[in-house]
């Protein structure tokens, strides 16, 4: 080791303190450490921890004078799993860990909230290649010996170590898989992406995540076998099938050719409709010309049961059909997929971005597009960004044909609309959307849809509160005295004083926190250490103040037990992590009011009006019915674990065998459920009989099918007419019966206005079915043609290529790379460069992790030749028979040669110079 490399180790050595465990290494260390130094090193990381352990570690490593020992501790770095750490020991560039430093600031700050949210058991297989495999196995026995809340400080720990410049990202894509509500917090910026996804893998342009709102689809999603609604079997699919007469009344529209939304009610076989409609399509063509068919739906478990659906059907008559969802987009060509087969399912955004691309070139590569759920279409869901396409197309005067355009839905919805008026205005902008020219709803052959879809019978339960309820006293107090003690330190967070007018126990108190603690993420302070530790202390007191407004919830809709016991859960998870002085202050309150809150718990006095009124339903409606089957709609997870225990504990229920049916996303330790654990509890309430209620969240208005289904009661539960709609329709069975039961009259004027909303729905359809089709056409083109002279005024200009020549200079040693005028753009996201000159600049190095995808064979990566700079380019790759270089435009500085001025770029796209497209035919001069 040379001196100077000495000396560059002892300057970035706050990054290895920072980064490095010692002990990890220590077993590669050993030719070079005495056994004391080891167990010196050892015994700093049980006293004062690992930072302690590693300058002690730094100390003995900076001392050694045998030969090889430098290669020595890179070699230990990258056998252990430190792969950023060697890389920026290796190249003197810690940028890559530098640039982590804002998300280990995030994440201590949000080290509170993490805690309480975070299950690691469900997360840590995604983060495992940013961990250490020994961290991996320490959280584990953690979770297992201490609890879910003491692994999670665990992790955090581990996070807050880790040199992998991509676990932020991760730690995103691991939330979101999951569900989890930290996501929400946890803001990656959209520019930071690890190297390899960057150059290789983000293949398309993703728009922010949305949430939009999911029909029902025909079938069930969360059942294992794919299949159509209840009058087609999956072994019939192979033969042809009989429609009923109001399917074929459905279909008649679009087999005219006409674009169409069909509203129909969930569960009478709108998958049938459009299976018919697709094969009329598809049969219409003349000898020597082919139809093609796009069906598009938005969740993937709709997409796959669609696929297979039409797979059996249309295979059998020798059609080819396939689907592309986000999972698989990456590892197929787009454009060949669409041209070799006559039906694609798709997810919408795969075609928004090709689109986008231009690897499609057109819709007028269909003739027929379907959308599922089609009331999605607005704003800037990807169905209305592929219908602005189609729209553009049409009205620009485009000479290629446009396709014809279905929608299926069981509601098309009045949005916001207060009168027929503005109901009629919304449901012609859908239409609009849509290019289409009629709605299709069952009228010649009603008798026959009421016999397959039944209408349950709705009544209105309005029952009383408590009416004194001291367990609700004592929790707003501590939750008072919480705010206080938040007070006192975030004088500066101006959101944290803007409490009023609003009330404990709500939904605008839980969106208050949110408010908090996101001003906390972008709080700032000239003292980072003081900024650092009011943050920390304010994501603590807003984590609490969380838990207690949960239990307020739960005790105003279930048993006070039920409150209570979810706060000392809480309170024994916090106790078993780091419980530092804030939580212990915070514990020791809650626990001198507990002895009051046990004593207040078990006075049957305090018991819950609402339970009784819901005791008493189910049992008037099982004597009535002995076989009745139940679905219980609650709004929150905890309620639905509350109610679960009060069922099994009331003796006067004890013919309920209740099952519970939770969303995938995790809130806390004990609730949120796999897509197995779905599939296996609608198993049991669907065919075994294991269970004969169901206590269910919104997962289960959005795709259940329980056709024997009898009675629905909506506990404190209401949405918009759309959910009205779905959730009264869970109840299929003939004689059904669908109970609102709530204390707030404000909850049954709400149902009620839904209910006047549907009858407002279904006029306007009749109405604007009575419409002459040219005057109905004329009414949506003026709405599309008004609609597009908006988007167009919106649309930002797009930026004019700088075409003067610019230098590229390395970001870190300043030397000349290359001119602008030599950069090549490789399917429009990867930038290489011309000549043999670029080829001296720099030096080629194993690739940690080479990879193959789609046209390239990622092999190496590339640094700055110059002496002590290998500064990291970016990498070097076979592009079909090339061997190039690939380089980032955040590793160079940008100057322009008349001014001198230099810029920095983060992204490619930011860089507005005129980009030369590949050429095979250069790479041959």
């Amino acid at each position: 080791m040379t001196t100077e490399q000495r000396r560059s180790l002892l300057a970035f050595q706050d990054y290895i303190r920072k980064t490095l465990d010692p002990t990890y290494i220590l077993s590669y260390m050993a030719p070079w450490f005495r056994e004391e130094e080891v167990q010196y090193i050892q015994a700093e990381k049980n006293n004062k921890g690992p930072m302690e352990a590693a300058t002690l570690f730094l100390k003995f490593l900076l001392e050694l004078q045998e030969e090889g020992w430098f290669r020595g501790f890179l070699d230990a770095l990258d056998h252990a799993g430190y792969s950023g750490l060697y890389e920026a020991i290796e190249s003197w560039d810690f940028k890559k860990i530098e640039k982590l430093e804002e998300y280990r600031l995030l994440l201590k700050r949000l080290q509170p909230e993490f805690k309480t949210r975070i299950i690691p058991t469900d997360i840590l297989s995604d983060l495992s290649e940013c961990l250490i495999n020994q961290e991996c196995e320490e959280i584990l026995q953690i979770c297992s010996t201490k609890g879910m809340m003491a692994g999670a400080e665990k992790l955090v720990e581990c996070l807050l170590r880790s040199d992998k410049e991509n676990w932020p990202k991760t730690l995103k894509l691991a939330l979101e898989r999951e569900r989890n509500k930290f996501s929400e917090l946890w803001t990656v910026e959209k520019g930071i992406k690890d190297v390899e996804t960057e150059d290789l893998e983000d293949k398309m342009e993703t728009s922010d995540i949305q949430i939009f709102y999911q029909e029902d689809p025909e079938c069930q999603n969360l059942s294992e076998n794919s299949c159509l609604p209840s009058e087609v079997s999956d072994t019939n699919l192979y033969s042809p099938f009989k429609l009923r007469n109001y399917q074929l009344e459905l279909a008649l529209p679009a087999k005219k050719g006409k674009n169409t939304i069909i509203c129909a009610p969930t569960g009478c076989g709108k998958t049938l409709v459009a299976v018919l409609i697709c094969e009329h399509h598809l049969k219409k063509f003349p000898p020597g010309q082919k139809g093609k068919v796009v069906f598009f739906a938005n969740q993937i478990p709709v997409y796959e049961q669609q696929e297979s659906v039409f797979s059996k059907y249309f295979e059998r008559l020798g059609y080819r059909v396939t689907g592309i969802s986000g999972a698989t987009a990456e590892n197929v060509p787009v454009e060949q997929i669409v041209e070799n087969n006559d039906i694609i399912i798709l997810t919408p955004q795969i075609l928004v971005n090709n689109l986008k691309k231009g690897t499609i070139p057109s819709l007028s590569v269909f003739t027929l597009m379907i959308f599922d759920e089609c009331h999605n279409t607005s704003k800037q869901h990807p169905y209305n960004m592929i219908m602005f396409n189609y729209l553009d197309q049409k009205l620009g005067g485009s000479s290629g044909p446009l396709p014809q355009v279905i929608g299926l839905t069981a509601s098309v919805g009045v949005g916001d609309a207060k009168d027929t008026d503005e109901a009629l205005d919304y449901i012609c902008k859908l239409c609009a959307s849509l290019d289409a020219s009629v709605i299709a709803t069952v009228k010649d052959n009603l008798e026959e849809l009421e016999q397959v879809v039944y209408k349950p019978q709705k009544f209105f339960r309005k029952v009383e509160s408590r009416v004194s309820d001291k367990f609700k006293c004592i929790i707003a107090q501590l939750m008072r005295d919480t705010e206080s003690l938040a007070k006192r330190i975030c004088k500066d967070l101006e959101s944290f004083s803007q409490i009023q007018n609003r009330e404990f126990g709500t939904q605008k108190y839980e969106q208050w926190i949110v408010t908090v603690q996101k001003a906390c993420m972008v709080f700032q302070m000239p003292d980072k250490d003081e900024e650092s530790r009011i943050c920390k202390a304010l994501f603590l007191y807003t984590s609490h103040l969380r838990k207690y407004n949960d239990a307020l919830i739960i005790s105003e809709h279930a048993r006070l037990k039920d409150a209570l016991d979810y706060l000392k859960d809480f309170f024994s998870n916090v106790r078993a992590a780091g419980f530092d002085e804030t939580e212990q202050d915070l514990t020791q309150r809650f626990e001198e009011k507990l002895q009051e809150l046990e004593s207040v718990s078990r006075d049957p006095s305090n018991e819950n009006p609402k339970l009784e009124d819901l005791c008493f339903i189910l049992q008037e409606e099982y004597h009535l019915n002995p076989e009745t089957i139940t679905i219980l709609f609650v709004k929150t997870r905890a309620l639905v674990d509350a109610l679960k225990n009060w069922i099994e504990g009331n003796p006067k229920l004890h013919f309920l065998k209740p099952g519970i049916l939770t969303g995938r996303g995790k809130t806390n330790q004990n609730t949120g459920m796999t897509l197995p654990a779905q599939k296996c509890i609608l198993e049991a309430f669907k065919v075994n009989g294991d269970h004969n209620i169901l206590i269910a969240t919104s997962v289960a208005d959005e795709g259940i099918d329980i056709a024997q289904c009898n009675l629905v009661i909506l506990y404190e539960y209401v949405g918009n007419v759309i959910k009205m709609i779905q959730t009264r329709g869970r109840g299929r069975a003939r004689g059904s019966k669908c109970f609102l039961l709530t204390s707030n009259a404000g909850v049954i004027e709400k149902e009620q206005i839904n209910m006047y909303k549907e009858k407002m729905m279904n006029d306007c359809i009749l109405h604007l079915q009575t419409w002459d089709e040219a005057v109905f056409r004329e009414k949506i083109l003026h709405i599309q043609t008004h609609e597009k002279l908006i988007r167009d005024s919106q649309e930002k200009p797009k930026p004019v290529p700088d075409k003067e020549n610019k230098k590229l200079l390395c970001g870190k040693c300043k030397a000349l790379v290359c001119y602008t005028a030599d950069i090549r753009v490789i399917e429009e996201c990867h930038y290489t460069v011309l000549g043999d000159a670029f080829k001296e600049c720099f030096v080629r190095r194993p690739h940690p992790k080479p990879k193959k995808f789609s046209n390239f064979d990622k092999r190496e990566k590339i640094f700055c030749a110059r002496q002590n700079c290998s500064h990291d380019w970016g990498i070097h790759m076979k592009y079909k028979t090339f061997e190039i270089p690939v380089i980032k435009i955040e590793s160079f500085v940008v100057e322009d040669i008349a001014t001198g001025v230099q810029t920095l770029y983060s992204k490619w796209k930011d860089f507005h110079f005129e980009k030369i497209p590949f050429d095979p035919a250069e790479m041959a001069k």
